[in-house]
């Protein structure tokens, strides 16, 4: 009967026949009797496999399975073990393809479970059991990759024990690599449901690591492709990228259903710090939509970032930790990554990454230091420090996703506008740095925006001026495309004028300069700081076409017109407006006769017409009063000093347009430009001629003048004083680019000199006397120093000999001109500009940097210091050192501001004989030799012969250079080698040089290797050199400490050596860190380890702190002198004592590490004790550093103990029992309490249990 329903369901396919025919079957077939038993489980044997090929509709199908779910709790217990043998065999001979019948085998397994007892092989087994078995064979077994996600589906609606859902769950995530990418969302969403029942941390794991997995695989195949130039790709990066978004989509909206779920995503981030990757990130960024989860996210964020680089600088300073743990990428380049990924549609990741960037760059942005002042950082300085990276990525982040995201666009520059008009009291540079990286990137996307930027300058006003001066520079580029945009600012600025503030009406005058500067006129001379930040194929419009220039004509007329009127004003705004003159003529040389012009009249308001009247300047008129405060009005070095360099540019450019003269209009125009020049270099002539003749009673000055800044007496003399020797500054270099080295001019120049030394000379003495200033800065511009240096010592030339000889017989000149070329160097690399014409120029400040270099460099190893200052009994500080001191900074402003041209550099000292090919180290190994020799003929010498200053100064030059010597290097190694000889073979008793080559010695051992054997000869060397603790010193060889030490500089190398212990420890205790990372998820492989190799994690750590005690034991042995010295090894032994307990407390297998123990517990933990007893006798007087030591002891100790029971080693074998805490008798108290007890007198001893008396004094713990 049941072959002929079943053939007439094959053969005539009657649906509606097959369901009724199976209620039938099911009614006539009793499960209680055998044979409706069988009759029913042939049924389910038949129609299983007929769901399963499809050849049914959906809902034929679906009711058959139906009701054969409705009668499986009738099913017998074999026949149930039968039917899930059916589903099992067929799952894994790859039968289940559509998986409709799986809805059925939960029953099955539910029903099976329920079933008292089975026959299994030669026995029985529950109901539960049976299951347990059929599910372990079955996830066992191969799965057809097309019923993953059917079989998953499946499970869950089968009841399963945890140990069952793990197996399923690591089965599952097997089979990711087995199917076709775009059947992984469906499969991950499938899993996601699934964990509810459990296992959600490792099925989150698991498909972040498939993720990672994908990314590496996709970056190897892209190096593969770049390097055999073919495009190698086994999965398209577009579509994973989508895959990746789709199934973050899944998990942020399983994690919004289950916060069960997104707890367990929480702890797995957390723990997992160091495997982080593009997807984990982007997974992290969405979930931080979710406003339960928000802050927690972006505050790991923002600390793992920060840890991140903060390992990588500690990493990168220490070859101890480079040789032990491999690079990895950082964080930093994969959230770059992610926003790269970003670009394939993952809307939901995109305003993660603008919080991010934003968050990153107010947490760790420049703050406000005391009295609102900030460490000036230029544009072009090098971010070094682990904030100021962390700071520099929410920039980058922000930017590539202002460039990649449209909907983001206006989000990030109204929010970056908002924060340049809302931290007026903090610095806002980074955010400036970033609006300017977005407006050269995408300026024609920013002026689809440029609503928000016009209503930016109605804030001008009331802006800090350095942040209006960077917003205005960053816009720039706009304003030449965007008439409205240069209107409204026009508008703001011209109100700004009239402020009652004086920062707003510097604000005015910026603006102006900047406009200026950007609309040429027609006729202009091109220059090279015209160039633009705008290219023609960004932007198509010709601003300097004739029709524009006529309108800029006469808009830059009316410009200068209205900053006339800050001449007016206070002295800072004129002082701009004489600063930025220059600038504008070099760029707009159409408008010089109209600025020579405003100069000229401003010149003769403060000069004197009559020839025969001195002092040529009206210097009343320079200052202001108001009350009894006295200020300046006028700038009037300044003002000169603008003046001269404009003139000095016109007559350069009219003797280069002159060959070249055109028509009337050119000579019209040539005739009054040249006026102007005319009388503007009669006055100068004047100043000169009356200058040298005036005497400093002609200004009210002389020695017994008052130059107080208490009294308005004392300012006002001030003030002129300045004003003085700045015109002097200005008269010389005026008249030694005329003099056009003239014998007779420069004469005259010396003359100048000679006055402006004399006026400093005072000045410095009188306030040298009351409180310690500053002197003024120079106003010699950049260029003209590298000029005059070049002319004072490399200049050569016969036909010169003679004027320059003049110069060179004055050796104040000579100290003078290097004295304002260390200035210049200073202020460059303190605020990464210099004042003066191309102060702001970065490209010709570096090429006078260079010639600079090169003069400094041959003047020092041509004439040195000791032969300069052969038969000089003066003290003042010779030309020699301080060209070296100017190399010094030099080299420190290379590595700060120019750290991408350090080769061009190292390149412009030699001049043409330079290897330009060489490398960056082997251009500096060259120099390191020099200096090398330099120092070791200082150090060959007499002791009477040793200049201090100059051999500190040649020791950090070495410092600085030997940071671009690569470790790896033969250079380097010949380096440390050098060094280590000058250290064993130096005998001078200097303590600023001894801790200089110490420290020189220090900081170039930890890049080659761990400098634990070079502590340990070190304290050997001290221990020498002071002796035991309780015996008289004795002097033996040196090892490798500087010279003869006295107590001075002896102490200086005791506490460098501590200090690097201190560092050696910082290391030990990260690697600790990390292993410890890694040993929770490495249990397994620990123990296997422990019975073959050790690891060499474990074993370069037992090494180093091994070599660390024995140094240390050393050190408490050794009669350190009282005070700082025993203080901080007080200090360094507790860490060191920390140390051991965090190395012993995370670690199981202690065999190996016995030998630390062993050195811990019968060298230097008794050594301690003594070396207690010693400072409590030397100092006297209470010290927390003794009661820290003693409980940091007692802790290590205590988890010994601890340690030997779990491990079954004695570790305490080799740990001898303090008796400093055990009471001792104090001859001294004992004395005095039987003298009392002969007076009759009751005396009660009570002891605490926190004091304990030693031989020479109370220890209070």
């Amino acid at each position: 009967m049941m072959e002929k329903i079943v053939s007439l369901s094959d053969g005539e396919r009657i649906p509606e026949l097959m369901v009724s025919q199976s209620v039938c079957v099911l009614s006539g077939s009793p499960p209680s009797a055998p044979e409706g038993a069988s009759r029913r489980l042939l049924l389910y044997q038949h129609c299983i496999p007929l769901c399963e090929s499809g050849d049914l509709q959906t809902e034929v199908a679906s009711d058959i399975i139906g009701l054969l779910m409705l009668e499986t709790h009738n099913l017998p217990g074999p026949s149930l073990a039968q039917l899930a043998s059916l589903f099992v065999d067929a799952i894994k001979l790859g039968k289940m393809g559509s998986g409709k019948s799986l809805e059925l085998f939960p029953t099955v397994l539910t029903a099976l479970a329920a079933t008292e007892a089975l026959s299994y092989g030669k026995g029985e087994l529950s109901g539960e059991e049976y299951k347990k078995q059929l599910i372990n064979s079955l996830c066992s077994s191969r799965w057809d990759p097309q019923c993953v996600i059917h079989l998953t589906t499946m499970f869950r609606d089968v009841p399963l024990a945890s140990e069952e859902l793990q197996f399923l769950v690591e089965k599952v995530l097997r089979m990711f690599l087995k199917l076709d990418l775009q059947e992984i969302p469906p499969l991950v969403y499938q899993l996601l449901l699934l964990a509810a029942k459990g296992c959600k941390k490792q099925v989150l794991e698991g498909i972040i690591s498939y993720f990672k997995e994908q990314d590496l695989c996709q970056k190897e195949e892209q190096k593969d492709g770049e390097s055999m130039d073919v495009e190698v790709q086994s999965i398209p990066q577009d579509q994973l990228r989508h895959v990746e978004g789709t199934v973050i989509l899944h998990i942020v909206f399983a994690v919004r259903l289950d916060h069960e779920l997104g707890r367990e995503f929480l702890k797995s981030v957390k723990g997992s710090q160091g495997e982080l990757c593009p997807f984990s990130i982007a997974l992290l960024l969405s979930v931080a939509r979710i406003q339960r989860y928000e802050e927690q996210l972006f505050d790991f964020l923002k600390g793992a970032i920060t840890k991140g680089f903060k390992d990588e600088q500690l990493q990168q300073g220490s070859k101890f930790l480079q040789d032990l743990l491999p690079q990895r990428c950082s964080l930093a380049q994969m959230i770059l990554d992610t926003v790269k990924n970003s670009v394939f549609g993952w809307d939901h990741v995109t305003q993660g990454l603008v919080q991010l960037g934003f968050i990153l760059m107010d947490a760790f942005g420049l703050k406000a230091g005391p009295f609102g002042k900030t460490a000036t950082e230029g544009a072009n300085a090098t971010a070094k420090t682990p904030t100021q990276q962390a700071c520099r990525l929410g920039g980058q982040v922000l930017l590539e996703g202002f460039k990649m995201h449209e909907p983001i666009r206006g989000e990030i520059l109204e929010q970056v506008l908002n924060r340049l008009v809302t931290k007026t009291a903090s610095p806002v540079t980074h955010f400036i740095d970033l609006l300017s990286d977005i407006v050269v990137s995408a300026p024609m996307i920013l002026l689809e925006s440029s609503s928000k930027v016009t209503e930016t300058f109605d804030h001008l006003s009331y802006l800090p001026l350095a942040t209006v001066q960077g917003l205005l520079k960053a816009v720039q580029p706009l304003l030449k495309v965007s008439m409205s945009m240069k209107d409204a600012l026009i508008l703001v600025l011209r109100k700004a004028m009239f402020s009652s503030q004086l920062d707003g009406r510097k604000s005015a005058v910026t603006g102006f300069l900047l406009l200026l500067k950007n609309f040429r006129v027609l006729g202009s001379m091109a220059s090279s700081q015209a160039s633009q930040a705008i290219t023609s194929s960004q932007v198509q419009v010709d601003v300097h076409s004739r029709y524009n220039s006529a309108a800029n004509e006469a808009f830059c007329l009316e410009i200068l017109s209205s900053l006339r009127r800050c001449l007016g004003q206070q002295a800072d705004v004129r002082l701009m407006l004489y600063e930025g003159f220059h600038d504008v003529l070099r760029r707009n040389s159409q408008l010089a006769s109209s600025i020579m012009q405003t100069l000229l009249s401003q010149v003769r308001r403060y000069y004197e017409p009559e020839q025969d009247l001195l002092p040529p300047v009206k210097l009343e008129l320079c200052i202001g009063a108001q009350g009894d405060q006295v200020f300046l009005q006028e700038p009037l070095a300044h003002l000169l000093s603008c003046t001269v360099h404009c003139l000095l540019w016109c007559q350069g450019m009219r003797r280069s347009a002159r060959p070249n003269a055109g028509g009337s209009d050119d000579d019209d125009d040539d005739e009054e430009e040249g006026g102007f020049q005319d009388e503007l270099q009669s006055i100068l002539e004047s100043f000169t001629r009356r200058m040298i003749k005036a005497e400093l009673e002609d200004f009210e000055l002389d020695k017994s003048a008052e130059f107080s800044l208490v009294s308005s007496v004392g300012v006002k003399n001030s003030i002129y004083a300045v004003l003085v020797m700045g015109v002097y500054e200005v008269l010389i270099e005026y008249n030694f680019t005329k003099a056009n080295y003239s014998k007779s001019l420069f004469e005259e120049l010396l003359e100048l000199f000679s006055r402006y030394n004399k006026l400093s000379e005072i000045l410095k003495e009188k306030s040298g006397k009351g409180k310690s200033s500053k002197s003024p800065r120079s106003l010699l511009s950049m260029g003209f120093v590298s000029t005059l240096l070049t002319a004072l010592f490399r200049d050569s030339a016969q036909s010169r000999e003679e004027a320059l000889f003049v110069l060179h017989s004055s050796g104040d000149f000579l100290r003078y001109a290097v004295s304002v070329a260390l200035q210049k160097i200073t202020q460059l690399e303190e605020t990464g500009h210099t004042d003066g014409p191309d102060g702001q120029n970065t490209d010709k400040t570096f090429h006078h940097l260079c010639d600079i270099t090169s003069v400094l460099m041959w003047r020092y190893t041509n004439i040195p210091c000791a032969v300069e200052d052969a038969g000089k009994k003066e003290k003042r500080c010779s030309v020699s050192l301080l060209c070296l001191e100017g190399l010094l900074r030099i080299f420190s402003t290379g590595q700060r501001r120019y750290p991408a041209r350090v080769a061009q550099l190292l390149s412009a000292i030699g001049g043409t004989h330079t290897n330009w090919n060489a490398t960056v180290t082997e251009k500096t190994a060259f120099y390191i030799r020099q200096f090398q020799r330099a120092l070791f003929t200082q150090l060959s010498g007499g002791e009477e012969d040793f200049n201090s200053k100059e051999a500190q100064l040649l020791v950090n030059i070495l410092s600085v250079l030997s940071r671009q010597l690569e470790p790896s290097s033969q250079q380097f190694v010949q380096m440390i080698t050098w060094t280590v000889k000058i250290c064993k073979e130096t005998s001078f008793e200097d303590v600023a040089f001894s801790k200089g080559l110490l420290s020189l010695l220090f900081s170039l051992h930890v890049l080659y290797k761990s400098p634990v054997s070079l502590l340990w000869e070190l304290c050997q060397d001290i221990h020498s050199q002071l002796g035991d603790i309780d015996q008289v010193p004795t002097v033996s060889a040196r090892t490798v400490s500087p010279g003869n030490l006295t107590d001075n500089s002896l102490q200086t190398v005791i506490l460098l050596v501590l200090s690097q212990v201190g560092k050696v420890l910082d290391e030990v205790d990260w690697l600790i860190t990390k292993k410890k990372g890694q040993l929770v998820p490495d249990r397994l492989s620990d123990a296997t380890q422990a019975a073959g190799q050790q690891d060499p994690v474990e074993k370069a750590l037992t090494l180093q702190l091994g070599t660390l005690l024995t140094a240390l034991n050393e050190l408490v042995q050794t009669a350190l002198p009282s005070g700082v010295c025993t203080n901080t090894l007080l200090g360094e032994l507790s860490l060191c004592s920390i140390a051991l307990n965090v190395h012993y407390c995370f670690t199981c297998h202690m065999s190996p590490r016995c030998v630390c123990v062993k050195l811990s517990g019968s060298h230097l933990t008794p050594q301690c004790y003594s070396f207690i007893t010693y400072v409590q006798a030397k100092l006297l007087r209470e010290t927390k550093a003794i009661p820290n030591l003693i409980y940091s002891i007692e802790q290590y100790e205590k988890y010994l103990i601890t340690l030997s029971k779990k491990s079954k080693v004695n570790l305490m074998q080799y740990m001898k029992l303090s008796t400093s805490r055990d009471f001792r008798i104090n001859a001294a108290t004992l004395e005095a309490a039987l003298q009392e007890q002969d007076n009759s007198q009751q005396v009660s001893i009570n002891h605490s249990t926190d004091t304990y008396c030693i031989d020479d004094g109370d220890l209070k713990l």
